[in-house]
């Protein structure tokens, strides 16, 4: 049985505006109709055997990330809350852990939840190509076969070839001696290699060195082995990182769909990645090569380029014009971007903030989200819509002692029932059914209908209806923070 280990903890902060600390990435639809974390799982249904998934992400993310899976059709086994990020070696305990719990020790296959692999069949292929490896207590990492002299990732040296009892769909009678295509890129009908040595990212004449021997592979940061190998191996390594994400692991508490790993115990845990933790180290590491359309969208630069772009080679999304423009990336999120005369260069527009980059600095993006972050600025985190288990609100308009906001609370959902110190606020419905407890009072208000919560009134909202309930909300009053929320119950937990 293969566990696929969804790792979806990352901020994504090369892709603002769009991808922000509470709302990053993987959460996002950036390259199809699916968030790419459903991409990710959608990608495994051509595998036989697969269990359903476990998830590590951040407890920030755990309603979207729950509900992005519902939506799927494919919930998770279990979704792990990291309350502080540790990297990827202690996110791989604690789900090896997890999927151990039950007494079986399953095949892990650990994929970031925010890569592009356009050949979702290629992938599955080479995954059940060297499951019998994993089987047998290996440690699989995936190199991607590099299309250029790429300077932004790290890359795998590969050894020699690894003889395996391998599946019967694969074409015997071959030779497994590697030889090389005119470009010098590694060719054999051996599926997996020994790993002779992991490098950092290259400058560009060492990269073009590298694609040149043949020898190198991308480092994409998907790996598979047994839970139980894995676990042996970084206890070999890193014996403290264990110890703590078992007290995490032991000490964590069921919250609905999600395990909360102990915060005290995580946080004392080192953070380290797989690679340095384990593959590094390990004399069972073995590379897979894979070529599969991956790219693993670390930048606006990265986007366009596996994107559909047009005959002048721009990239637009939204309501974008172009004119005499070439090379663009250009995202429209609220309102009418036009571009006129630009060549080479990023245009992302939201509510609230708009980037405009040269496609060859995107990198410096997370520059200015550290500024963000420096001045105390909101852009950093949230968008104006602000994602919420009950649905989602947007700030249109505010000014001293008032906040007006748009309101869609989900179908069957409801918010707390709660209480604030200083402010008061009005209700209008303009879609759907809206039950409202207001003190002793239970209203059922209908489109167009309205009603009055004076400050210091216990209160609720829910959407009993079959359709998401939107309505406009008018606060006023001295403080209008969101802070400023007494509950008394909640569904959600919090």
């Amino acid at each position: 049985m293969i566990v696929p280990v969804i790792l979806s903890g990352g901020a994504g902060t090369r892709l603002w505006p769009l991808s922000r600390e509470l709302y990053p990435k993987q959460l996002l639809p950036l390259v199809s109709e699916r968030t790419m974390l459903q991409e990710t799982v959608a990608r495994l249904s051509g595998l036989d055997g697969l269990a359903a998934p476990l998830v590590v992400c951040n407890e920030a993310h755990r309603f979207m990330v729950a509900e992005q899976l519902r939506g799927l059709g494919s919930p998770a086994s279990a979704i792990l809350l990291e309350p502080v990020g540790r990297n990827t070696a202690p996110a791989v305990i604690v789900a090896a852990l997890q999927a151990m719990s039950d007494g079986g020790d399953p095949v892990l296959l650990v994929l970031p939840a925010d890569h592009v692999i356009r050949d979702s069949a290629a992938l599955c292929a080479v995954v059940e190509e060297v499951l019998p490896l994993a089987e047998e207590g290996k440690l699989i990492t995936f190199g991607v076969v590099p299309t250029g002299p790429e300077t932004g990732y790290g890359y795998i040296r590969a050894g020699a070839p690894i003889e395996y009892n391998r599946p019967s769909s694969v074409v015997s009678g071959q030779s497994s001696e590697p030889e090389t295509t005119d470009n010098g890129q590694r060719t054999t009908d051996a599926t997996a290699f020994a790993v002779a040595e992991f490098v950092e990212k290259p400058d560009l004449e060492t990269a073009r060195e590298y694609i040149a021997s043949g020898a190198y592979y991308w480092n994409s940061g998907m790996f598979m082995f047994r839970a139980s190998r894995y676990l042996e191996e970084i206890e070999r390594f890193r014996p403290e990182m264990v110890e703590a994400c078992r007290k995490a692991c032991d000490g964590a508490a069921r919250d609905l769909d999600f395990i909360r790993l102990e915060a005290a115990a995580f946080a004392a845990c080192p953070a380290d990645s797989i690679d340095y933790a384990v593959m590094e180290k390990t004399s069972d590491a073995v590379v897979a090569p894979l070529d599969a359309g991956w790219n693993d969208v670390g930048s606006w630069s990265s986007l366009w380029e596996v994107g559909e772009r047009d005959e002048d080679g721009n990239l637009t999304h939204g309501d974008v014009l172009v004119n005499n423009s070439r090379n663009c990336y250009l995202h429209a999120g609220s309102r009418m971007v036009a571009a006129v005369g630009v060549e080479d260069h990023v245009v992302v527009e939201t509510a609230d903030a708009v980037l405009v980059a040269h496609r060859d600095k995107v990198q410096d993006v997370k520059k200015i989200v550290q500024a963000l972050k420096d001045r105390g600025r909101s852009e950093a985190v949230l968008h104006r819509r602000v994602y919420r288990p009950w649905g989602s609100y947007e700030c249109i308009d505010a000014s001293e002692r008032f906040q007006v906001k748009r309101i869609t609370v989900n179908p069957g959902a409801s918010l707390s029932l709660q209480k604030h110190h200083h402010r008061a606020e009005h209700w209008v419905v303009v879609k759907g059914t809206a039950r409202v407890v207001r003190g002793e009072e239970t209203l059922l208000l209908s489109e167009n209908e309205s009603t009055y919560i004076p400050l210091g009134v216990t209160h609720r909202m829910e959407n009993p209806g079959k359709i998401p309930l939107e309505l406009i909300e008018v606060q006023s009053g001295s403080y209008l923070g969101e802070d400023d929320i007494v509950r008394f119950e909640d569904k959600y937990g919090r």
